[in-house]
């Protein structure tokens, strides 16, 4: 019996461009509207999980497009300020295809979430440890430009599919490249694919004619 069973097929949407959550890793939230503390409330009330996906150019203001490729997360951390707003914490369980986007009778959008084409999300892929002096390498020139910060000793020290996956959501790609990070398979693919974006990123910095 596969391990996604285990997990939601009709699934809560929570839509934000540029964020992406890889499976393993931590996403803080702040929730504040309203349609959107409906669907944390539904969801403690129910698996606990709820999706998240990245809207794409496409459909109409308050119903965008949204991108084939989720993750589904489960709340580990639930808190409710004074104002009424939620601060949650979502841990990246698998990503998923959006089969179909469901008609349901809720303020957010549902969809019925495919896991077939990430079954090994649920099984640590191997370190990446051959790109991690071409990634520290890179970051170091990538911080820079983008003005990112960083604390050098906790990265060094990181575990390097986690650095990959926390400069991935971290660093300010387009939704294309946080899209390509996101479906690329964890470990030394994503890493690849990474260092090629920063690469890409560092050379438009450059003077023509200079490698």
């Amino acid at each position: 019996m596969s391990q996604t069973n285990a997990l939601p097929r009709e699934i809560a949407l929570f839509p934000i461009r540029g964020c992406i959550l890889p499976p393993g890793e931590n996403l803080p939230l702040n929730v504040f509207e309203p349609r959107y503390l409906n669907m944390v409330d539904d969801a403690m009330a129910g698996s606990g999980h709820i999706a998240m996906v990245q809207p794409r150019p496409g459909g109409a203001p308050d119903k965008p497009a949204l991108e084939r490729i989720a993750t589904a997360g489960r709340i580990v951390s639930h808190t409710e300020t004074q104002d009424g707003r939620y601060l949650i914490v979502l841990t990246g369980v698998s990503r998923f295809a959006i089969a179909a986007e469901l008609d349901r009778k809720t303020p957010y959008r549902v969809a019925r979430a495919d896991y077939a084409e990430f079954e090994g999300d649920l099984i640590a892929p191997a370190p990446a440890e051959g790109h991690r002096a071409r990634l520290m390498g890179l970051m170091t020139g990538y911080f820079s430009h983008t003005g990112l910060t960083a604390d050098w000793d906790a990265l060094r020290a990181a575990p390097v599919n986690a650095l990959v996956d926390r400069v991935a959501m971290a660093a300010p790609f387009s939704v294309e490249d946080k899209q390509a990070l996101l479906a690329a398979p964890g470990g030394a693919p994503r890493a690849e694919c990474l260092c090629a974006l920063m690469e890409e990123a560092l050379a438009k910095t450059r003077p023509a004619g200079h490698a």
